[in-house]
């Protein structure tokens, strides 16, 4: 009787378990998308999936249930295992509060794919708890093999949650269509509408937020908030957000495989559609450029007959599918001026922002400026500016426009804490456009010590490693201090920095960001200049 008040104790201890570890693995896949392939390659690499510990732990247990069936089923014994078992469970959980970079979201369907995933586990007790039963009817053999069972579906709770996301995989996918079918039918229904379709492998989401800001000159706009580029993303802001009171809607369009482009294109029938850029971003799903320049074009094709294709001609790849491009087209840039509808001169950047002279093909220019820092971003306002002479705005009301645009958080906007520190805030998603870029913003201070804190760059595929030396080799002529997050992912970086004859003495390695602003708090003085670039994810580790 007592065993058994023991037995059911430790089932409910190890639903808690269940509850609160499920939780990790659902953030974890749904940073992934909802994928099970990449979640799977998550799982394969992250050592969070399968800590070292748990693993310990199982071999502990191994042992002690083979000693208690094999030569002592005493009492004393069971209990020991029991407590030991207890012990071992709670120390899988890690107590330790880590702030996530991106909160795990409780969508509905994060929500349906949380109790699918419990279910599954609570269907694993009940077949063990049958069979076990059935072959050892004896409590004293039964209930420490169930545990250690347990303990096993425990260890295996990753692997769980992708075994509910494929068994509730058909009805999402049911009712994904329902919302993006309604979405879709909303938007062809009105008449008056005209969208923008906005894709690129960099700097889209800058873009996004330019085209906003300068339309508003003239138009009623509504754009996808923050990241927003999925089907499902993009459908829920049409089928709630989206009423006849617009006149434009601008959708951020997102891709890491072939046909991504186009199933959005079809959801939203843009009019009007711009590609600000290719280059080696999710190479670990496109594979190649090919695939990259393939996907991106898919937004081209979609465009109707009368529809506008916008280019950065200054990018090689683009300059080739534009050149391909029989549909009315705009071309941007800043070289080969007498080939472009749309450029800038005179540019001249600061800390403090960027003016230029904006200038047409029919002659005419404007002098404008922005708050926004780097020539890369001068490309993201030319390709807002296209939008607009697209839609008919005037250089004056474009001018306007340009100057009200507002930092995007996370991409290299300042931050002045009031210490005399002067912080630049470029964690979003970091590419090798984006960290050049970055370290000539941060080369335009004249004042202070330049110190960039890095993890490096991700999902280069196979140029990830040549890409990060390079980038050390870049900081090596920028930056007077170095902080590298991850020993391992930043040993590219190093050897670019040793490379180039740089400091040792002035490169400092750690683990996370808490020791890499601990290491800055050491070596910061007031008039110092601070880069933080790029911010590895939640599913990203050493």
């Amino acid at each position: 009787m007592v065993l058994d008040k023991i037995f059911y104790i430790s089932i409910l201890l190890w639903i808690v378990i269940i509850v609160f570890r499920s939780k990790f693995f659902l953030h974890m896949i749904q940073l992934e998308g909802y994928k099970n392939e990449e979640y799977k390659k998550w799982i394969k690499t992250s050592s969070k999936a399968y800590p070292k510990k748990i693993k310990i732990f199982l071999i502990i247990l191994t042992i002690t249930l083979l000693l208690y069936i094999t030569f002592i089923k005493s009492n004393i014994l069971l209990y020991i295992y029991i407590g030991l078992w207890v012990f071992l469970t709670l120390a899988i959980l890690d107590f330790k509060k880590e702030d996530p970079k991106k909160k795990l979201e409780f969508t509905p369907r994060a929500k349906r794919l949380y109790i699918s995933s419990l279910l599954v586990n609570i269907l694993q007790l009940l077949i063990l708890s049958i069979i076990v039963k059935k072959l050892f009817p004896n409590g004293k053999t039964s209930i420490p093999i169930i545990l250690y069972g347990l303990f096993i579906i425990n260890f295996l709770q990753g692997r769980n949650m992708m075994l509910a996301n494929a068994i509730v995989n058909p009805i999402e996918k049911r009712i994904n269509m329902y919302y993006y079918t309604m979405a879709q039918e909303k938007i062809k229904s009105m008449d008056n509408l005209n969208t923008v379709g906005i894709t690129g492998s960099f700097g889209k989401t800058s873009t996004k937020f330019i085209v906003d800001t300068i339309l508003k000159e003239k138009y009623r706009v509504l754009k996808t908030p923050e990241s927003y580029n999925t089907p499902m993303g993009i459908s829920k802001v049409i089928n709630s957000k989206l009423t006849n009171d617009y006149e434009i809607f601008i959708a951020e369009m997102g891709a890491r495989y072939i046909g991504d482009i186009k199933e959005i294109a079809k959801l939203v029938n843009p009019k009007i559609g711009v590609i600000t850029s290719i280059g080696p971003a999710h190479l670990e799903t496109f594979k190649n450029i090919e695939n990259i320049m393939k996907t991106k074009y898919e937004l081209i094709e979609e465009l109707p007959s009368d529809g506008i294709a916008i280019f950065n001609y200054d990018n090689k790849y683009l300059r080739k599918l534009a050149d391909k491009t029989f549909k009315e087209k705009i071309l941007y840039g800043l070289e080969n001026q007498e080939e472009l509808d749309i450029y800038a001169t005179n540019i001249e950047v600061s800390e403090l922002g960027s003016s230029f002279i904006l200038k047409d093909k029919g002659g005419e220019e404007i002098k404008c400026t922005t708050k926004l820092l780097g020539k890369h971003n001068v490309y993201n306002i030319l390709a807002g500016v296209s939008v607009a002479k697209a839609l008919g705005l005037t250089f004056e009301e474009i001018r306007r426009g340009i100057a009200k645009i507002e930092p995007i958080p996370h991409r290299l906007n300042i931050i002045n804490p009031g210490t005399g520190v002067i912080v630049i805030d470029d964690t979003f998603n970091s590419n090798p456009v984006g960290v050049k870029a970055a370290l000539e913003v941060l080369n335009q201070f004249k004042e202070g010590r330049k110190i960039i804190i890095t993890p490096g760059m991700v999902e280069l595929g196979d140029k990830e490693e040549e890409a990060n030396r390079e980038f050390g080799v870049r900081m090596s002529t920028v930056c007077d201090y170095v902080i590298l997050v991850g020993k391992n992912r930043t040993k590219p970086i190093y050897k670019g920095l040793k490379e180039s004859g740089y400091n040792k003495n002035n490169i400092i390695v750690v683990q996370n960001l808490d020791e890499a602003t601990g290491e800055l708090q050491k070596i910061v003085k007031p008039k110092d200049i601070v880069l933080f670039e790029n911010d590895l994810p939640d599913n990203y580790e050493e």
